[in-house]
Parts: structure tokens; sequence; C-alpha cells
């Protein structure tokens, strides 16, 4: 599982040698991002979807534990990087989930970024598990992440929805949202309902097909004005439901 993190410390050595290490023993973390002072990773952390940062504790116009409480609802965990042992405490009430004591130890390192790697691997499946829809309950419904939790949406208001590498464009009448989902993800959620993949980068709401046009696969023009091109294999699928 990768890890998105940013590393925030205001001495140019220990960042060559934290970013160093991590590099050679956390391959699965990616650093988006460096910062010297709270201003700047402020400006990061409000930027990018983090699962980490590494935090020093003591940096110029302020500390670690300032920048923490200008930051709400925070979804990324945290580990101090210190030379000093008595701000433990501290650390422990602002949540930390590691403390790595200077000069930094290459086995503490790799426990701290397991460590964290469970917590966002359980965190993640735990998602998983809120997003299925249980349709006796929430029949109609699908639930699609946010960063802070999750947006219930009516089956019926998706006109289509739209592949983009490992992301999903969900399609409405008048607006779409941006989900780190497959679309094979959403294709298996919604295969209840009136749904077709009438293409490898498209999954269309059948109900909302207003004209299809005549061609090898042909093409269809949605209720938001879009027009989208259907594959030839999956033409005979498509047509299926309006026979």
């Amino acid at each position: 599982m990768n890890i998105k993190a940013i590393l925030v410390e205001d001495e140019e050595i220990s960042r060559d040698i934290l970013r160093n290490y991590l590099s050679k023993y956390c391959p699965n973390v990616e650093l988006l991002g460096e910062a010297s002072n709270i201003d700047e990773a402020y400006s990061l952390i409000q930027k990018n979807e983090l699962d980490l940062v590494f935090l020093d504790v003591e940096m110029p116009f302020g500390n670690a534990f300032d920048l923490l409480e200008k930051v709400e609802n925070r979804t990324f965990e945290t580990v101090f990087v210190t030379a000093y042992d008595h701000y433990a405490i501290d650390a422990l009430n602002s949540h930390a989930s590691y403390y790595l004591l200077k000069p930094i130890s290459i086995d503490e390192l790799i426990k701290a970024v397991e460590h964290v790697t469970s917590i966002k691997r359980k965190e993640k499946e735990l998602q998983d598990q809120v997003l299925k829809p249980k349709t006796n309950s929430v029949n109609g419904k699908i639930t699609i992440p946010q960063q802070d939790g999750f947006e219930v949406v009516n089956v019926n208001d998706i006109v289509f929805c739209k592949a983009d590498d490992n992301y999903t464009e969900i399609h409405f009448n008048n607006s779409k949202k941006i989900v780190s989902k497959t679309l094979k993800y959403f294709e298996e959620i919604l295969e209840e309902y009136s749904f077709a993949r009438i293409h490898k980068s498209y999954l269309v709401n059948v109900n909302e097909i207003v004209k299809y046009k005549k061609g090898k696969g042909g093409s269809v023009v949605v209720s938001n004005g879009k027009e989208i091109l259907v594959s030839a294999s999956k033409k005979g699928d498509l047509l299926t439901y309006f026979k």
C-alpha cells in the first residue's frame, strides 16, 4: 500500500537524510513535498490528500503543535522526528502515530512506516466495507468516498461514469465528481441497476440515454447532451435494453 507523505524539517541535512532513508528502506512512501517551516507545511497539507506527515517539533516561527492546531479535520497520521525526548507526552496528546529520535534509527523508521501503513490499510478496508451499498437498507443509493468521509448519492441521478486511470469521473446532469475508485468498482456495485458498460472507459445509466446513432458500434447521446461512442463488442449488450 502506497503512503502519500510530506516531510517537514527546517534543517536541510536532516531532510536529506530522512529523504534518502525513505527512498532506500521505505519504498511504499511517496513524498509529495517538503517544507522548512509551518507556513510551507500548512500550504502543502491544504493542497494534498496525505496519509502521513513526518514532522520536526522545533522550527522557525512556530512548532509542530502550532501547525497541527491549524489543521481542521485532520485525516493524516503524524510521525514526530526530533532530537528531544521531552516532547513525547505532547506528541502523544496530539495523537502522533510514532515518535522518532534523532539521529534516526533505520529500524525505527521502518517500524514507524509499517505502523502507519497498517493503520491506513485498516482504514481503507473499513471504508470499502462502508462504501459497498447494502441494497436492502439503502436501495437506490450508493456512497462515494471523500477526504472527510463519504457522500450518499441517488443512483438515478448518475448519468454516466468515465474511467480516468485509477480514478472515476461520476457525471450528473450539471456536475461531476472525481472518485479514487476504478470504473470496474462502480460497474460491480451498480450491476443490479440499469447501467451498461458501453466502452472500456464508459459506464452509462441506460435510463439517461435519449438517442442512439447507428454505426459499427454506434454512439449514444445521454440526457446532459454528451455523445459517447459504443464499442462494437458492447453494442449487442446495450441494445438488449431496448428490445
